[in-house]
């Protein structure tokens, strides 16, 4: 099965090729490209580098295209990309300007590309679906929460990556099979103790997520992405009160508000000097007070989250950094697990500057694994692709 991953930006496409046969998983290409203007084009131009680079003989080849659709309210799951998926975007598109308007349109290219190609939504959301009432309410008015004012989580496809693949490094493949099939068979029974594993998935935008033999309990991101920990130029977690108090304060006007929030905050707001963590680890080791606030503010928020799901969890087998912070800053997972020593977490200096990746980087007597796993959040949509093609048929 020939299966295309797409990833939409406002201003960019990226894809990924996957060949999916026999329990045989190989990444056939990978392309993108960037400053786009004409998503339909930009399909088309992907279609003819597969051509031509020998990977499809035809458009035909594609068994089907898998998207990493981000919010569809209270639409969520993997299911068929049609015009229904096209309308939970978009009016969830308020609380994802940056992506669900380009997903809407780009799942409306490819399917006037590729009329007879099956296209499947895998939402971010889609991890969450179980977690309990109490961590995924808000305290507000009912009248809020029927408008859809919850807790809904992201990084779905990543955390869900997390949560198999540490299940089957830690020689638990009940766990593993649970995760497997949680889109179609929903959290089963294990027959072993529980597996409990917080995933920190740590990049331009960041969460952490507590799971449960392999099903989520809780995540950091709430209502939007701009909740939990501090992005990149994302706020994170704020008083509600501060915006109605800054708009008084400063004369702002609610767009300008919602600008600077979502662009002019996070990382870079506490810095002053960049939304990226290798400039402002780079100036907060030239002496820059403000860079070293940032990395501390962002520790610190790291900190609260894993400690709010070891405490759910009731301990932790396996503490998991992925995507790009999470996976290539030895410094970072220093600094996070720091003093963790009486909760039975001991980081082993040399194996965590190794960073041998899917390695335990924790000492032999530490009672928590601490592992770095490469995200693959794009296999898990080719994945999902092709189970939800299974169930149709």
């Amino acid at each position: 099965m020939n299966i295309l991953v797409a990833n939409l930006g406002s201003t960019s496409f990226k894809y990924r090729l996957f060949r999916l046969t026999d329990g045989t998983e190989l990444l056939v290409a990978k392309g993108g490209y960037e400053r786009v203007t004409d998503f339909g084009r930009a399909v088309e131009d992907c279609l003819a580098a597969l051509q031509t680079e020998g990977h499809l003989s035809s458009p035909a080849d594609l068994n089907a295209v898998g998207f990493k659709a981000v919010h569809g309210g209270e639409v969520t799951g993997c299911l068929t990309a049609d015009e229904k998926v096209e309308a939970a975007l978009l009016a969830a598109a308020d609380l994802a300007p940056a992506h669900n308007p380009v997903y809407a349109a780009g799942i409306r290219q490819f399917r006037e590309k590729l009329p007879g190609v099956p296209l499947v939504a895998l939402f971010e959301t889609a991890f969450y679906q179980w977690v309990q009432e109490p961590a995924r309410r808000y305290a507000v008015p009912e009248a809020w929460f029927k408008a859809g004012v919850r807790r809904y989580g992201f990084h779905g496809a990543s955390h869900k990556f997390i949560a198999e693949r540490s299940a089957e490094l830690l020689q638990r493949p009940d766990v593993a099979k649970v995760t497997r099939e949680l889109y179609q068979a929903g959290p089963q029974a294990c027959a072993g103790p529980a597996l409990r594993v917080i995933s920190c998935h740590l990049g331009g935008s960041s969460s952490v997520t507590g799971i449960r033999n392999g099903v989520a309990i809780g995540t950091s991101m709430g209502l939007s992405a701009q909740s939990g920990l501090p992005q990149n130029n994302r706020v994170g977690d704020l008083d509600s009160f501060t915006i109605p108090y800054i708009q008084r304060k400063l004369s702002l006007s609610m767009e300008e508000i919602e600008r600077q929030l979502s662009k002019e905050s996070g990382l870079l707001g506490l810095s002053g000097v960049s939304n990226d963590l290798r400039d402002i680890r780079a100036a907060a080791l030239k002496g820059d007070t403000r860079a070293a606030l940032a990395i501390d503010t962002l520790i610190h928020s790291i900190r609260h989250w894993v400690g709010a799901f070891w405490f759910a969890l009731g301990g932790c087998d396996a503490l998991v950094f992925t995507g790009g912070i999470g996976e290539n800053n030895p410094w970072l997972r220093d600094l996070v697990c720091a003093g963790l020593t009486e909760l039975g977490l001991v980081l082993d200096p040399d194996r965590n500057t190794a960073g041998v990746p899917e390695t335990n980087l924790a000492t032999a007597d530490s009672r928590t694994q601490v592992i770095a796993i490469p995200a693959n959040e794009e296999l898990v949509v080719a994945r999902e692709t092709l189970r939800h093609l299974a169930t149709r048929n």
